[in-house]
């Protein structure tokens, strides 16, 4: 199985890697469709994602609002900055009830080679203090979940 990386660089950002057995335009419709979101882009166990607005157009506004089977929600909202198809997106980020504060930017950059996709997101937070505290968070584990589902995912459309 294609392990994440995720690691810090420069002064207020995360690079996260991963790589996909699919072609790279399977994997940006995995990113850019609400029916494909939602089987991938839902958290650890007890979760799923009961809102997921999206729009691939610049300057959509997206919402994604999560709810555990206890009840609990988490709710985040951005806009969509740039695209090009099949290649890039991003994106801003900002949580409902932050556990960060302010807003990060999120660049996600897809490249294929003979049918083998290489994720790279690069997420900027407004400073290094909040990229750090955000490392010490369950982010990794989460975000490794999630894309272990979305290579199940991708590889199902092959």
């Amino acid at each position: 199985m294609n392990r994440m990386t995720l690691t810090a660089k420069g002064d207020n950002e995360i690079l996260v890697t991963r790589v996909f057995n699919a072609p790279r335009r399977f994997v940006f419709e995995a990113f850019t469709k609400p029916e494909l979101i939602r089987r991938w882009l839902f958290g650890p166990p007890g979760w799923s994602m009961v809102v997921c607005e999206t729009e691939l157009r610049v300057d959509a506004p997206y919402r994604y609002v999560w709810r555990h089977e206890d009840g609990r929600q988490m709710g985040m909202s951005g806009k969509l900055v740039e695209f090009v198809m099949d290649e890039k997106l991003v994106s801003t980020e900002k949580f409902d009830e932050p556990w960060y504060p302010g807003e990060a930017m999120s660049t996600v950059l897809l490249e294929e080679t003979n049918g083998v996709t290489t994720l790279t997101q690069t997420i900027i937070y407004e400073s290094k203090e909040i990229r750090d505290a955000v490392m010490k968070t369950p982010m990794e584990q989460g975000m490794a979940m999630g894309y272990d589902r979305l290579e199940e995912l991708v590889a199902s459309m092959v």
